[in-house]
């Protein structure tokens, strides 16, 4: 970070390919959408080159980085307000690319996808932000604390909570899906 700081343009790569991949799974979880995702990134490192002053010392990189990328994918997704639902496109080329599934099992899968995306929309945003980080990337509870400036015991009850919201919605949709059949 020092040398970043000084101008060492190959201290500020490292630190991007360090925390790429957070990056781009802390946006991944607010748009949804992995172009998207990438344009947030991108904006957030550009951003974070020319504020690493902003970069307090006792601060760490990356819940400061991860703050701006967070915050760039919120302004991305306010910009685009309209939700983009899986086309008939994208669920012919999952039946193209697991043909040893068959048609029914990735229509199945396609079905439960949007489902899973319709009830996730249904969350509050830190709610959603904290279950797809949690159960979908892994993170521990700090580092979802860290990232969203909550305490840990916050995290854990919105996840608890979150967690009930979307068992209660999909089991709802899944006992209609059971009487229209």
């Amino acid at each position: 970070m020092r040398r970043a700081r000084a101008g060492d343009e190959g201290a500020f790569g490292a630190l991007v390919r360090k925390h790429v991949r957070a990056a781009h799974a802390a946006a991944l979880v607010v748009l949804g959408d992995a172009e998207e995702a990438d344009d947030a990134v991108q904006d957030a490192f550009v951003s974070a080159l020319r504020r690493l002053e902003d970069c307090r010392p006792e601060e760490k990189f990356r819940p400061w980085l991860l703050t701006i990328v967070r915050n760039r994918a919120i302004d991305l997704r306010r910009r685009s307000r309209v939700r983009r639902a899986d086309s008939l496109d994208v669920v012919g080329e999952t039946v193209a690319a697991s043909p040893a599934q068959g048609p029914l099992r990735a229509a199945e899968r396609a079905d439960a996808r949007a489902h899973l995306a319709a009830a996730l929309a249904t969350l509050t945003d830190v709610r959603r932000e904290v279950v797809l980080l949690h159960d979908l990337e892994g993170w521990s509870h700090r580092e979802i604390g860290e990232h969203l400036g909550l305490a840990e015991g916050t995290v854990r009850a919105h996840l608890f909570w979150a967690r009930r919201d979307l068992r209660r919605r999909l089991s709802a949709e899944w006992r209609r899906d059971d009487d229209d059949a």
